[in-house]
């Protein structure tokens, strides 16, 4: 099986680079499931909407995953429980929607799994009990495991892979919007990735406009965010091959494209 993972993205410039990558992207590696983190994907950059959800599954994405800006946007709460290819973090307590969902390719089974991290983010239920407990369940149920990681430190992502090397194919991290270059294969067939990047503008300061950051960090009062809107843009993204046999990672290559790169044929 191949994945085509996408990783977070950022406002209208990062749809707009979505959109105009995508098709070549499943052109040229022919994946059989593609994953998009989506949690910053509206115009002010946090949280999601139905009209969005839809549009991204209208390209060919399987399933989108979120992250700590999922309940941002207050219209989720409409429509989450009736979109099971949309999940959030499995260890927010209490929440609606789904933390996993499962997708059938070709008599296989992929469970989709969406944590999220507790180092420097909300300090919700934990991630490594949760995680524990739904491989230990899916395990049963499916061929391959893939785990959206969304978190802030590079460390706890790189445990929690280690912590479940050889119980899961692949997990992959997201929420820093900046491409680690770590992408490997763990000693038990689980590949890793610390961060898949963003996809959106890169102008301003990890897709926001500098100057409201830059108040922030300069008089530490509280300041609201504002998306870059126009200009370059990246994608941040990687393909992972699993083994037919064990599930086992046998690829990851991770990729960083420009928006003013050719696009492929």
């Amino acid at each position: 099986m191949r994945i085509l993972f996408i990783g977070d993205v950022v406002g209208d410039r990062g749809m707009e680079m979505l959109e105009s990558r995508i098709s070549s992207l499943k052109q040229q590696y022919k994946p059989q499931v593609t994953i998009v983190n989506g949690e910053n994907s509206t115009s002010q950059g946090r949280g999601i909407t139905k009209a969005i959800f839809k549009k991204m599954m209208g390209m060919g994405v399987d399933v989108v995953t979120l992250g700590n800006h999922a309940w941002n946007n207050e219209e989720i709460y409409q429509f989450i429980d009736d979109t099971p290819k949309l999940i959030r973090p499995a260890n927010y307590p209490d929440a609606p929607g789904n933390g996993y969902t499962i997708v059938n390719v070709n008599n296989t089974k992929l469970a989709v799994i969406n944590i999220q991290g507790r180092v420097f983010l909300d300090t919700i239920d934990n991630p490594f009990v949760v995680l524990q407990q739904l491989v230990d369940k899916l395990q049963k149920e499916v061929d391959y495991i893939f785990v959206d990681c969304h978190a802030e430190a590079t460390s706890e992502k790189m445990a929690m892979a280690t912590f479940l090397d050889g119980k899961i194919s692949a997990l992959v991290g997201t929420h820093t919007h900046v491409q680690t270059n770590d992408a490997q294969i763990l000693p038990h067939g689980t590949a890793f990735l610390s961060d898949a990047g963003m996809t959106g503008p890169i102008g301003g300061v990890l897709g926001m406009q500098a100057e409201s950051v830059l108040s922030r960090f300069l008089n530490a009062r509280p300041v609201r965010f504002n998306v870059v809107s126009s200009g370059a843009a990246v994608l941040g993204a990687c393909v992972i091959d699993l083994s037919d046999k064990d599930g086992h990672a046998l690829k990851i290559k991770n990729m960083v494209i420009k928006s003013d790169d050719p696009i492929e044929n």
